[in-house]
């Protein structure tokens, strides 16, 4: 008999965890798809490109290193699983002509007068981990990739308001943890871990979004983000203009015929 009830004891346990599971599987499955919702449903699925302006600022051991006016173009590709299929450009100076940089599918550069340099792997790599890790990637690319799961965490406050925690974790098991307002539904805060290659040990990125705002057909979109690594800020931007579905052209995201590309790394 002794044994017999330690069997079902066990038996108990491990469908009270795995209903446990279940349970907060579903919860933050909802929880991202209200947050679909909240940024705009179906339009926000459809969104083809946008067109950020506004202020980008870049610290250094918590001085400002940085300030430019920046215009980011972004558009979006087919999804594919556990791949970033877009491609982005930012471009810097009241008139634009300050260079920038040019990071499509495949390839990467950084530009000005003097020419195109190839971006480093790491830079690339990196660029790409984070859009891996980015929410508003997530919502947008990957909400049916295969093996992408969603565990509800709890809920807490965050600058004063009530927030839902979720972890979404995919296929290679990158996992970010992201803050939902239980309000409005939106992002608010999202933390992930990525390996120190250097030191062999781990940073710890946060982006914050604030300032929501309908930028065209009911999607919503920050307009002030700010990202932290290891508790230090690094970066910040606000913007003045958000557009969608421009309709850009693959000339956007191409350098321009008659710049000289240098070496990589030189």
């Amino acid at each position: 008999m002794t044994v017999r009830t330690s069997i079902a004891a066990a038996a108990i346990c491990i469908f009270a965890a795995s209903a446990q599971e279940n349970s907060q599987q579903v919860r933050g499955r909802q929880v991202l798809e209200d947050a679909l919702k909240a940024m705009g449903g179906d339009a926000y699925l459809h969104v083809d490109d946008r067109v950020e302006s506004g202020h980008a600022y870049q610290f250094y051991n918590k001085q400002l290193s940085g300030l430019e006016i920046a215009t980011v173009y972004t558009r979006y590709l087919s999804p594919v699983p556990g791949k970033v299929e877009l491609r982005q450009k930012q471009v810097f100076g009241q008139k634009k002509d300050e260079g920038g940089q040019l990071i499509t599918e495949d390839k990467g550069y950084e530009f000005n007068y003097h020419g195109a340099r190839p971006l480093a792997d790491e830079v690339i790599d990196t660029f790409r981990d984070s859009m891996l890790h980015n929410v508003f990637y997530i919502l947008r690319m990957r909400m049916n990739e295969p093996g992408l799961t969603c565990y509800f965490m709890g809920t807490d406050r965050f600058e004063s308001q009530p927030v839902n925690i979720v972890d979404i974790t995919d296929a290679e098991s990158r996992t970010v943890t992201v803050y939902f307002s239980q309000s409005t539904k939106l992002p608010v805060r999202q933390s992930f871990k990525r390996r120190n290659e250097t030191y062999h040990d781990f940073d710890t990125e946060v982006s914050l979004f604030a300032k929501y705002r309908d930028v065209g057909g009911g999607v919503m979109w920050p307009y002030d983000v700010r990202r932290e690594r290891n508790g230090q800020k690094f970066f910040e931007m606000y913007a003045e203009s958000v557009e969608v579905n421009k309709n850009l052209t693959d000339d956007v995201f191409s350098l321009p015929s008659k710049l000289k590309v240098l070496p990589k790394g030189k």
